[in-house]
């Protein structure tokens, strides 16, 4: 392709305008000017050629050449993606600072993926094998907890003529060799290319019917998300968006996680960075880096690269889930991403829509969490990516335009409240802004695997909430003291609903994260709570007798005094229920 040559006329930030000339494709790379930056086709016009440009564009000038590569931009797929901290076009970030410093320099050239490194692999195919998209054809121990499996890249099928004992090699050495389709004989390596922007095939979509376990009480219990599901975080500035998303990371049961950091501030990306280095995985006591990728495009970096980062990110999830792991992505945040999509809008001279945003933004975002699913792959595994993104309306304003077509396209909405936050009430997730459309699906799977009393339990919870926020309106206008004794237990049921189940300290060992059998015998104990109450309420005792010993804040404390592993002690509270009951049953005989 090099003997094709453009020629840039003009150039407007991060776009750049060629004559037209033959041989460029649209979404292909190109390399322009001398540094040989890196950018996209995105226009191809009868009288001119567009490109959006991935790196700063100072010193590029009319005349300088623009040199087609013949293909899409890609992601490198291989070892070495775990553990690794990309940019935003999957630069590995380490790797340039080692090269040129603390900054990116203009034009760096850095493979993605470590060339000379050497992996032991396993060979798992052999000759005259059929193998086909997706077929496993060796394995790498590429983390403690990671075993990578090289496939057959999707689009090829053929049988194996030799393959390479197993021992040590490179990405680039071939350890495969088949005759394909059509008669073409064709070698293999450890590294595949896959263009960022086309979803990756597979061979079935299932309906999302198993949970995505967070161990966070009000996402577990009252909005879960499935495997293979689409969540929004929507928030105001200060609500714990970004708390949020890393406790999902900590927690999840996902295999593996994927952070991509698109347009966040510098200093709190760079905070990201370093947490997840100290990190222990809870469930192996491995560094939590051994199964977590980071995409770090910062609010200062290039506004065309945070653009391809999510769809970057989404690639390398697409890769792993077809070896047959289940994958997370946290998206922080999809707002900034969509404010990318504005300013390259703004500098096509497009017409805006509403707020400015170009007219596509929706068929983009929708674009992007349709490539989250629970799949059969081409392999015949089974594997999925949850998508879960961020959102930052400006204001808290959840009317805006991001926040209302993300709401379209995601099935769990975690309304985060600065009410709430300003309380120091964390996680922030407000209980009647909030929803989860996946509650049908998993039903089954909890009463399963968890306890047939599990979603009737959450559901009582609910409606209480919902009564209290209801007689809330009402204390607001002539005060508590009025309201009947029963409704007054249903604001102190609600109380502690909120204090003792859905408040969630991250830095308590016993409370940062909870396995599902607490969270129900939790639900449990307060349910107990609330029907021994209201056989008293029932026989008119008043609501202060009630309240003397303290039993509801005993309550509350549960989260605290009971370990993840001790729940046998459930009874002694059940215990302490009863005897709270008979003695002011004796007291008032």
């Amino acid at each position: 392709m090099k003997d094709i040559i453009g020629k840039i006329y003009g150039i407007n930030g991060p776009v750049i305008y060629l004559y037209p000339s033959p041989g460029f494709k649209m979404s292909e790379m190109v390399l322009a000017g001398a540094d040989k930056l890196v950018g996209e086709v995105i226009g191809l016009e009868k009288s001119r050629i567009t490109i959006q440009v991935y790196e700063d564009t100072t010193g590029l000038k009319p005349g300088d050449s623009v040199i087609p590569t013949g293909k899409a931009i890609s992601a490198a797929l291989g070892p070495g993606i775990i553990g690794s901290i990309f940019d935003g076009i999957e630069r590995p970030l380490n790797e340039i600072a080692a090269k040129s410093g603390a900054f990116i320099p203009r034009g760096v050239n850095v493979e993605s993926l470590n060339a000379a490194k050497l992996w032991d692999v396993s060979i798992k195919v052999k000759p005259g094998d059929r193998v086909y998209g997706g077929t496993i054809i060796a394995e790498v121990p590429e983390s403690d907890l990671v075993v990578h499996k090289s496939m057959v890249p999707p689009d090829m099928t053929g049988t194996v003529l030799w393959t390479a004992a197993d021992g040590k090699y490179t990405i680039k050495d071939p350890i495969v060799t088949i005759r394909d389709k059509n008669g073409k004989e064709r070698e293999l390596t450890l590294v595949q290319y896959w263009p960022i922007r086309i979803p990756r095939p597979v061979a079935r979509r299932y309906t999302p019917d198993r949970p995505l376990i967070t161990g966070q009480r009000i996402i577990d219990t009252l909005f879960p998300v499935a495997k293979g599901g689409t969540a929004a975080i929507p928030g105001g500035f200060g609500t714990g968006k970004t708390m949020t998303q890393h406790q999902l990371a900590k927690w999840s049961d996902a295999d593996i996680i994927i952070y991509i950091g698109c347009g966040e501030r510098g200093n709190e990306m760079t905070e990201v960075l370093e947490d997840f280095q100290k990190l222990k995985d809870p469930k192996s006591g491995k560094p939590l880096l051994d199964r977590t990728v980071l995409i770090a495009n910062t609010s200062n970096m290039p506004v065309a690269a945070r653009e391809a980062s999510i769809y970057t990110g989404v690639t390398l999830a697409e890769y792993y889930r077809d070896m047959g792991y289940h994958v997370a992505i946290m998206a922080d945040s999809t707002s900034r991403w969509a404010e990318a999509l504005r300013e390259l809008s703004g500098r096509l001279e497009e017409m805006p829509a509403e707020e400015g945003f170009p007219a596509y933004l929706a068929s983009r975002l929708s674009s992007f969490y349709e490539r989250a699913g629970f799949m059969q792959n081409l392999n015949g595994t089974e594997g999925s990516v949850t998508i879960i993104g961020a959102v930052s309306p400006q204001g808290g304003d959840f009317s805006e335009p991001v926040t209302q077509h993300t709401k379209r396209f995601v099935r769990c909405f975690w309304a985060l409240d600065k009410s709430l936050a300003y309380a120091r009430h964390y996680p922030a997730i407000h209980w009647l802004s909030s929803y989860s459309e996946y509650i049908q699906e998993l039903m089954m799977w909890y009463t399963q695997n968890v306890s047939p009393e599990f979603i009737d339990c959450r559901n009582r919870l609910l409606s209480l909430l919902t009564e209290e926020s209801r007689l809330m309106e009402i204390v607001k206008l002539i005060g508590s003291d009025v309201l009947p004794d029963d409704q007054k237990l249903i604001l102190e049921i609600a109380r502690v609903i909120r204090l003792g189940f859905l408040q969630q300290n991250a830095y308590h060992p016993s409370d940062t994260y909870v396995p599902l059998e607490k969270q129900l015998k939790m639900m449990q104990t307060i349910l107990y709570l609330y029907s021994k109450s209201k056989q008293l309420i029932d026989l008119n005792m008043p609501m202060s007798i009630l309240k003397e010993d303290g039993i509801f804040d005993k309550i509350i404390s549960i989260k605290y005094d009971i370990g993840n592993d001790e729940l046998y002690k459930f009874d002694e509270y059940i215990s302490m229920i009863d005897s709270f009951y008979n003695s002011i049953m004796e007291k008032n005989a």
